[in-house]
């Protein structure tokens, strides 16, 4: 499976260029997967529902299966997250996986930046950033695209993973 990431600071417009690239890869007839890293407590699963209750009783692992998806809960209780690597394990063959954040790993990435959040770019110091998409003007020594330039962006996601 071909593996690209998008990372950027928090209000940056990773999410946004994640959907737009989803929607742009699946019209091209890829099949898409992602797997977004969040930094804050999260839950998908809600207080009163069935597979709630399951793992506030105590359950390792949940999985939740409909006619129209499946959803896996795994409980760490204290254990160490999965690694980028164990988590891609999990997951079924598709032609291209975008990762959203895991800033550190060593996947090739784009980085989201808006001008207006004020935050910092990471490219300068991380090789592993192929390309900045950016709401501004930036000298860089690497390609830098429009934020809301998608299709550019695909195609240089497409062209260096060869896809």
């Amino acid at each position: 499976m071909k593996l690209y990431g998008v990372t950027g600071w928090k209000n940056n417009g990773k999410t946004g260029l994640m959907e737009r690239l989803v929607a742009e890869f699946c019209a091209r007839g890829l099949t898409v997967s992602t797997l977004k890293h969040a930094h804050h407590a999260t839950d998908v699963d809600q207080p009163g529902t069935d597979s709630f209750r399951h793992r506030a009783a105590g359950a390792a692992e949940v999985v939740l299966a409909s006619p129209n998806r499946v959803a896996i809960m795994l409980e760490l209780r204290g254990a160490e997250e999965p690694s980028l690597t164990e988590l891609l394990a999990r997951m079924r063959p598709v032609d291209l996986i975008l990762i959203e954040g895991f800033k550190r790993a060593p996947h090739p990435k784009i980085e989201a930046h808006r001008g207006e959040a004020g935050t910092p770019l990471i490219a300068p110091d991380d090789p592993t950033i192929r390309a900045v998409a950016s709401d501004m003007a930036l000298d860089l020594d690497r390609p830098v695209f429009d934020l809301n330039d998608t299709q550019g962006i695909a195609d240089f996601i497409a062209a260096e993973l060869r896809l």
